[in-house]
């Protein structure tokens, strides 16, 4: 039996992450978001620690969300944990975030990020580009067997 695919979305700022989640419902992105609050949060979720500890959140069809710039452990970190381990490096991580700093960005190609994408400012071409993302990453895009 084939499970929905899951959202995981990695952003400290509230408003951003409501946004996000709206501009995907927007798009008719039906698939479940697991909302993560930091960088910290986000490790223990995907590698079953802490208050995750015991439960299975594995799913291959994943798509992380990823913000660079949150307390306790960056989006670098996570990124780097993230591609680093066998179990996950292949879920399609999407760095979704302010920074349009030329290091950020080759760090985290460097790390094996599949896209990085600048939030625009307005909320209409926000709302256009994450639900363009959450398009793209689970309807278009194939991912292994």
């Amino acid at each position: 039996m084939e499970t929905a695919s899951v959202i995981i979305l990695v952003e400290d700022n509230i408003s951003d992450a409501d946004l996000i989640k709206r501009a995907l419902a927007k798009s008719n992105v039906a698939n479940k978001i697991i909302h993560l609050k930091d960088g910290k949060e986000a490790l223990d979720y995907l590698f079953s620690e802490g208050q995750w500890k015991g439960v299975i959140t594995s799913n291959t069809n994943k798509l992380i969300l990823l913000d660079l710039k949150m307390p306790k452990i960056s989006g670098l970190e996570v990124l780097k944990k993230i591609k680093s381990n066998e179990e996950t490096k292949n879920i399609p991580v999407v760095v979704l975030t302010s920074s349009n700093e030329d290091p950020d960005i080759k760090e985290c190609y460097k790390l094996g990020v599949n896209s990085y994408v600048i939030k625009p400012l307005g909320f209409d071409e926000f709302s256009k580009t994450v639900g363009q993302l959450g398009l793209y990453w689970l309807l278009l895009n194939q991912y292994p067997k």
